[in-house]
């Protein structure tokens, strides 16, 4: 089914792993969307979605316009994109198809599919259930991107592999107890093996742990992304021969694991019951192990949750258009 002459909107809050999620489904769907990034003001921020008067009047200044003429499709995700969308479908008259990823923690018939992964516990005829975040990562992208790096790594001993660090978030934190273990685990894995290791800090990598791993580091074979140039994350995971990730992220765990190799989990200080429940379905399906300082080899289907979600979404739109 041709998809691309359907007007769609991503909504998100502009954070880069809600807005990669609704990104990489339009990428999956093969319509090129426009980006409507929203900054909500008070009372709306304080609210929950069922409370919200007036929807689309919650917008401060640097939003996106929210106005007709509503597009065809809409794809949203964040607590605070619910009413919003939930306004845009029912002011379409139902005519735009509306797609919800993660739990709106609303009624579910106030959208036309919802992307909830499974250790959200939700249910229901249009609610899709996914391992974990949808995202941007394809074995093509993941292919060009290899091929885009690989000269960079070429100096560095087989096995190449990626080492994905996360940070404090709501519910975990990183620790230096934590660095100073991990550096010696990696260090033992790549006395053990003759491994190199291609590190990437993330965002929310505080800036001092950074350091203090880099310097745990010294005198083994890795790469490091400072942040300068270009960004090589998919092309490292594209060449790397595993992958080993902080488990404070559910946006890039899932990436690792649609890689289809083997990924090991750091575990951080903290944690709640939905990630609980969200590792331990993967660990369950064999898709992960933890980290303890030494290399296993396995294999898995790659994880294709956002495959998955538009193939259904393009079930659904045939049926309406038919």
């Amino acid at each position: 089914m041709n998809l691309d002459s359907l007007e769609t909107w991503v909504m998100t809050d502009g954070k880069p792993g809600m807005q990669n999620q609704c990104v990489g489904l339009a990428e999956a769907l093969g319509v090129p969307p426009s980006i409507r990034q929203r900054v909500i003001r008070q009372p709306w921020r304080s609210l929950p979605p069922q409370l919200w008067f007036a929807p689309l009047s919650a917008l401060a200044p640097g939003s996106s316009p929210l106005a007709p003429p509503w597009p065809d499709l809409l794809i949203a995700t964040g607590r605070q994109t619910v009413a919003p969308a939930m306004a845009i479908r029912r002011l379409s008259g139902g005519r735009t198809f509306c797609v919800q990823i993660q739990n709106p923690k609303v009624p579910i018939d106030r959208f036309d599919l919802i992307a909830a992964p499974v250790h959200d516990r939700l249910t229901g005829p249009n609610v899709i259930a996914t391992h974990g975040a949808l995202g941007r990562v394809s074995p093509a992208k993941l292919a060009a991107e290899a091929e885009r790096f690989r000269a960079g790594v070429a100096a560095l001993s087989q096995p190449r592999i990626m080492v994905s660090l996360g940070g404090d978030n709501g519910v975990f934190r990183m620790t230096e107890a934590i660095i100073d273990q991990l550096g010696a685990r990696l260090r033992q894995m790549v006395a053990d093996s003759g491994a190199s290791l291609l590190v990437t800090p993330s965002r929310r990598t505080d800036a001092a742990l950074g350091d203090r791993l880099r310097g745990l580091l010294d005198g083994i074979p890795h790469l490091w992304h400072d942040g300068a140039g270009a960004n090589p994350y998919l092309g490292w995971l594209g060449l790397a021969d595993a992958v080993i990730v902080t488990g404070d992220s559910v946006n890039m765990v899932s990436e690792a694991c649609a890689t289809g190799k083997p990924v090991f989990i750091v575990d951080l200080e903290g944690g709640n019951a939905k990630f609980s429940r969200f590792h331990a379905a993967l660990r369950r399906d064999g898709l992960t192990r933890p980290f303890i300082g030494k290399l296993e080899d396995w294999t898995y289907p790659p994880l294709d949750d956002t495959a998955k979600v538009a193939d259904a979404v393009r079930e659904r739109l045939a049926t309406r258009m038919a």
